[in-house]
């Protein structure tokens, strides 16, 4: 009996188990049986396997070959075991020493060919192997760079099976003509420090590329809207633009992103697992260091925003924005039910999905902006409107934003139309996103330095009861909130957000604690009535 084993990574959303894959070949008919509670995908692997290693000049061997997948409970799915498989096989049938693979972890795809394709979710697989312990991690060539980004693991890129089987079984490594991008330096094998393989190193690697963002000073007046974004981003609260169609909800949406601070390294490597398992990450950027952007149309559905599909769930579009911005336009024209599924992660920070073949808790930290009209014909309430929405449709219309997701809305903004003046103004713009974003940094830096080693650093992160007691205001400073609140015009939920929203406008005008002035403008970004010198004279 031949026996060998190497290692794998299934995934179940963004997280992964260590999955042993084992090797077994015993005489009798020649037969080639995988168990282990593969799916399709998986189950075809064993064709892809066979016809690589014979097209890679290695013998297949001719006996009962059983290769199990280990833990067996665990479901597992894709074409990114068949690396493991074959070296799996390959050492079994004594190709290659099985000392040699038993402490690495592969990932990848075989051609028939023989060549290695790259797969998704390199990125989380790599992590999870580093955290078991793995430091020795054989990819695809062209996902070298994105394995890299972990560090203190040792990162092998290749690009047929048949330059793996050489370099394991210490022989001269064959060129092989490239299958991508070969990356600066055009190595034929990218080698990570520390294998000791007597071969060219070098490792695989290729620069973020930048995307251009909207400018903040291509918005026409909207002063208090403009407002509004700052504190959205300076304190990652939720927002609503309400407002007739083509008042600038969208243009100001799509211009947050760039207000935000750039992602620290640890944020940046869980946006980058999300967008690599979902197979979104792009062309020579294996780190998003940006917040990233989604923007989903109104008539997606449940399962695309918040994750899930058939089999083993995927992601949706929350995910997708996770440390960044979800914009969802023509919100009230949304499924109700679909929005609502975005109640209880907007608080939790992630999403749970659980279906039959198994459950998946994914990342769904997101910055939420909704855009809607004031009706379905978008002229109600507008001078010279003449809206002809029966009073029952536009109250059907504004019931599909349930009151508990509203509750969780700190920032609840009208944009009015822009004037002609206004609009044809020279230089009538306003403040650039630079100007915008360097009062926003400087109001992230105050309340990171305040929280210290607390685990928020936003103030839209912070648990109102902390608030309250560790951070509380001036004295008397709520007061108004309070009064609405005894008025039934606030929730419980709500007077929390004012309190998190006046430190963020206290952040920003470099208060040491909120003042009666900073709720005043909280309560009217919250709730659209002036109170006292309001967010035009609370804010620079």
């Amino acid at each position: 009996m031949a026996f060998a084993r190497t290692c794998a990574v299934a995934l179940v959303g963004v997280e992964g188990v260590v999955v042993e894959v084992q090797a077994d070949l015993e005489p009798g008919v020649a037969a080639f049986s995988l168990v282990g509670l593969a799916d399709k995908s998986l189950s075809e692997s064993r064709d892809r396997v066979r016809a690589a290693v014979i097209n890679s000049g290695a013998e297949w061997p001719q006996k009962k070959l059983t290769v199990g997948l280990s833990p067996a409970a665990v479901p597992k799915c894709g074409s990114g075991f068949d690396l493991a498989v074959a070296c799996a096989v390959l050492a079994a049938a004594e190709r290659i020493d099985p000392r040699a693979i038993a402490d690495l972890m592969m990932i990848g795809e075989l051609a028939l060919d023989g060549r290695v394709r790259p797969v998704r979710g390199v990125l989380p697989a790599v992590l999870t192997a580093a955290d078991a312990g793995y430091r020795q991690v054989v990819v695809p060539e062209q996902a070298a760079a994105e394995a890299a980004l972990v560090p203190d693991v040792s990162v092998l890129g290749v690009r047929s099976l048949r330059q793996l089987i050489a370099l394991l079984a210490d022989e001269p490594v064959p060129d092989e003509p490239s299958t991508g991008d070969p990356g600066p330096g055009g190595s034929r094998v990218a080698l990570g420090p520390g294998w000791g393989f007597p071969q060219p190193a070098g490792l695989y690697c290729a620069a973020g590329v930048g995307q251009a963002v909207p400018d903040l000073s291509d918005v026409s007046g909207q002063r208090l809207a403009r407002r509004a974004l700052e504190v959205a981003a300076a304190g990652r609260h939720h927002l609503l633009f309400k407002g007739p169609p083509g008042a600038g909800k969208t243009m100001l949406a799509e211009r947050l992103p760039g207000l935000l601070p750039p992602l620290t390294h640890q944020e940046s490597l869980e946006v980058t697992a999300v967008h690599s398992v979902c197979g979104s990450l792009p062309a020579g950027r294996p780190l998003i260091d940006r917040p990233p952007y989604c923007a989903p149309h109104h008539s997606a559905s449940m399962a695309s925003l918040v994750g899930g599909g058939t089999g083993v769930p995927r992601p949706g579009a929350m995910s997708l924005a996770h440390h960044g911005v979800l914009f969802i336009d023509e919100a009230a024209e949304m499924n109700s039910q679909v929005l609502d599924a975005l109640r209880q992660p907007l608080e939790s920070g992630h999403v749970v999905v659980a279906r039959a073949a198994g459950a998946m808790r994914m990342p769904a930290r997101v910055l939420l902006v909704l855009a809607a009209n004031p009706c379905p014909c978008g002229r109600h309430g507008a001078p010279g409107g003449e809206c002809e929405c029966l009073p029952a449709t536009v109250r059907r219309y504004r019931a599909r934003l349930s009151g508990p997701l509203l509750d969780r809305i700190d920032l609840r903004v009208m944009v009015e139309p822009v004037s002609r003046a206004e609009l044809v103004a020279s230089g009538g713009g306003g403040e650039s996103t630079a100007v915008v974003a360097e009062r926003v940094l400087a109001a992230r830096e105050r309340a990171a330095a305040r929280y210290g080693a607390a685990p928020w650093s936003a103030n839209g992160e912070v648990p109102g009861h902390e608030l309250r007691s560790r951070w509380a205001p001036l004295p008397g400073a709520l007061a108004r909130a309070e009064q609405d609140m005894d008025r039934g015009l606030l929730t419980a939920r709500g007077l929390d957000r004012v309190l998190r929203v006046a430190w963020t406008v206290a952040d920003l005008v470099g208060h040491d604690r909120p003042t009666a002035e900073d709720v005043d403008a909280a309560l009217e970004l919250r709730t659209g009535v002036r109170r006292g010198a309001g967010v035009a004279g609370s804010l620079p």
